[in-house]
């Protein structure tokens, strides 16, 4: 279980204020990739008992309500699924309500089909799913929560 870092106050990700949990490891390799430091699967650090509780705690920090953000790397590539099922779990149980996105280069509907288990937990459980990989050539900072024109905003929840 890896991770390449976590951003405790980003106002950038999600609207309002996140806890962004950056994973590590990608198996796409986008051109023009923002975060091409987290591909290594080996790389960033442990994500240990202590991290989670990090980002549990900052999440209501300063009496500040913050959504949960997952991105990478590759938040649901085969060796992330089990911690970032882990992170959502533990942060529903803490904060029922709270606000979940994540970031993936998967499209939507082959997860939709997967028979994993850990993918059905996690898009039962997130209110937003980012998916699509970045393709340089379709690159468009005026988009909201994305970095190109393929990619989709697919809120679950209402």
């Amino acid at each position: 279980m890896r991770y390449a870092g976590i951003t405790y106050n980003d106002v950038l990700a999600a609207p309002g204020i996140s806890v962004s949990v950056f994973l590590q490891g990608c198996p796409f390799h986008c051109e023009g990739c923002h975060n091409p430091e987290t591909w290594d699967p080996e790389g960033g650090k442990e994500f240990t008992a202590e991290t989670l509780d990090a980002i549990l705690s900052a999440i209501s920090a300063n009496g500040i309500k913050r959504n949960l953000c997952l991105m990478g790397g590759e938040p649901l590539a085969p060796e992330n699924r089990f911690t970032s099922e882990l992170i959502i779990q533990e942060a529903r149980k803490k904060y029922p309500d709270l606000k979940i996105f994540v970031w993936t280069g998967y499209l939507f509907e082959d997860l939709k089909n997967s028979i994993d288990p850990k993918i059905k937990y996690i898009l039962d459980n997130v209110d937003c799913i980012i998916d699509g990989p970045y393709v340089k050539e379709l690159r468009d900072i005026t988009l909201a929560m994305r970095g190109s024109s393929n990619q989709r905003i697919i809120y679950l929840k209402n």
